[in-house]
């Protein structure tokens, strides 16, 4: 394990760690109602060659579970705020679903400290369907139990043989699931639910790699051309017969997408 901290930013304490020994900075952003250690497999694989920083989103995990509204602004501030007390000066930033838009938002407010972006199974451009699909899973979720929404979402999330042949993973990840604050898993659930960048994209113009489950309905591949034709550096990978939740399903495979993705990049751009 590395080094673990907090940071308070405002009223909101994060709970963060940093890992590897590699010279190249590199900040990932989890989704709703998961934490840190989502990114385990990941960091496994890269922190030879980066050091890593992830951290609990406000109302998640180890950090604060502040209620009320949230809004992008106030992830954005706060992943800001534990890069500069880090030293990140300019990072590679990697964000999963609401990660994901939470770092095409940083992306496009800070063009001069990410210097290269992973889109993992995130959205933007959703279609009128999409948006009331979504709507109804925050109405839903606002209105019943959590538990409920988290039996409802597991077969969109993995696929079914991962289901089976990994029964305690599926164990851990329900017990996690319900150590979650409901009104703060709702809070975040609503800023993925109601946020769409899809007009903005065209202005981010470092290099970008998205990708996605080829069978994810939510992040799903027809949005993941969307983002990769509106951003014009940016290179598409749809991974095959994979749903939405592919750092628990297939850590390694991301790995090595991130890695090849970073590597490539950074011997074209010197």
């Amino acid at each position: 394990m590395g080094s673990i901290g907090t940071l308070k930013v405002g009223e909101v304490k994060l709970a963060y760690r940093l890992d590897g020994e590699g010279g190249r900075p590199l900040l990932c952003i989890h989704g709703v109602g998961s934490y840190k250690e989502a990114w385990d497999g990941v960091v496994k694989g890269l922190k030879n060659d980066f050091t890593i920083l992830t951290f609990d989103l406000r109302g998640h995990g180890a950090s604060s579970r502040i209620k009320g509204r949230y809004e992008i602004e106030d992830f954005e501030r706060e992943v800001i705020a534990l890069a500069d007390h880090v030293g990140f000066k300019t990072f590679s930033l990697a964000g999963f679903s609401l990660g994901g838009l939470i770092a095409q938002k940083l992306a496009l407010t800070y063009p001069d400290r990410v210097d290269h972006l992973i889109l993992l199974s995130t959205v933007a451009g959703r279609t009128q369907e999409e948006k009331d699909r979504v709507a109804g899973r925050l109405a839903a979720l606002m209105a019943g139990e959590p538990g409920s929404h988290y039996d409802a979402s597991l077969s969109r999330w993995l696929t079914e043989e991962f289901q089976k042949n990994n029964p305690e993973k599926i164990a851990q990840l329900r017990e996690r699931n319900a150590e979650n604050e409901p009104d703060c898993y709702a809070a975040a659930y609503r800023v993925l639910a109601e946020t769409d960048l899809g007009d903005e994209l065209s202005g981010i113009s470092i290099p970008t790699l998205v990708a996605t489950g080829e069978d994810d309905s939510g992040s799903n591949p027809r949005m993941a051309g969307f983002i990769h034709d509106r951003i014009a550096n940016s290179e598409l990978r749809i991974l095959p017969g994979l749903r939405h939740s592919i750092l628990t399903e297939a850590p390694e495979l991301v790995a090595s997408i991130m890695r090849d993705f970073l590597e490539k990049t950074r011997e074209a751009h010197g």
